[in-house]
């Protein structure tokens, strides 16, 4: 399955940005991704970011109006190339619900590296309002990605993509109470592997014979 690409804009339908724009909005998000690492979400002050990104502030805010919207669209550059290293070396699981929980414990893994940038991220979403909202379908669009990517799945049935959207709800609030100490490694690994036993309840079935 192909992944939804949301590098070349900031919304779904807005115009491609050149080479040029491209480079320099990798060097911003780049520069959140670093600040968020070191310091969690107060650490990314925008004058801080153009200043790491070589913009002008000005430009910033007209790629990003605020640091809630730099900091939900660094989440999906996050999760893109997530979805990158997992396509290079896919989970080896028979099962589709298996490979499923696997990718999403390795996703989770690459943030556990990282809990300050895991943090910023997920209270930007949090914090995140309707005029967020392109950024947050990106992120939405991207998870989905790598779990149908995780299935094999190039066109799945509307059952199949409701039980990936409720895995991916359980994704992110799984991270959510990690993040605040509320839940375990182990208690995120059992979520998440009982979430994607949905999975094998949308599979196909055959009809009994004479039906």
């Amino acid at each position: 399955m192909t992944a939804p690409d949301a590098r070349s804009s900031g919304a779904q339908g807005a115009p491609a940005l050149t080479e040029r724009q491209e480079a320099r909005r990798r060097r911003i998000l780049h520069a959140s991704a670093q600040l968020a690492a070191r310091g969690g979400f107060d650490a990314v002050q925008m004058r801080e970011v153009a200043e790491s990104s070589q913009v002008a502030l000005g430009t910033l805010y007209r790629y990003f109006p605020s640091k809630v919207h730099l900091l939900v669209a660094t989440m999906q550059d996050q999760l893109q190339h997530m979805h990158t290293t997992v396509r290079k070396r896919p989970p080896s699981s028979d099962s589709p619900a298996e490979r499923v929980a696997e990718t999403l414990m390795r996703a989770f893994r690459a943030l556990q590296r990282e809990p300050h940038l895991a943090d910023a991220m997920v209270r930007a979403l949090t914090f995140a309002d309707r005029s967020v909202s392109p950024e947050v379908d990106q992120v939405s669009r991207q998870t989905t990605a790598i779990i149908l990517d995780a299935m094999e799945l190039d066109a799945p049935t509307p059952e199949q993509l409701s039980a990936v959207r409720v895995i991916e709800h359980t994704w992110h609030s799984a991270l959510i109470t990690w993040l605040s100490g509320r839940a375990s490694i182990a208690q995120v690994k059992i979520d998440i592997e009982t979430v994607c036993r949905l999975i094998d309840l949308t599979q196909p079935h055959s009809s009994p014979s004479g039906d």
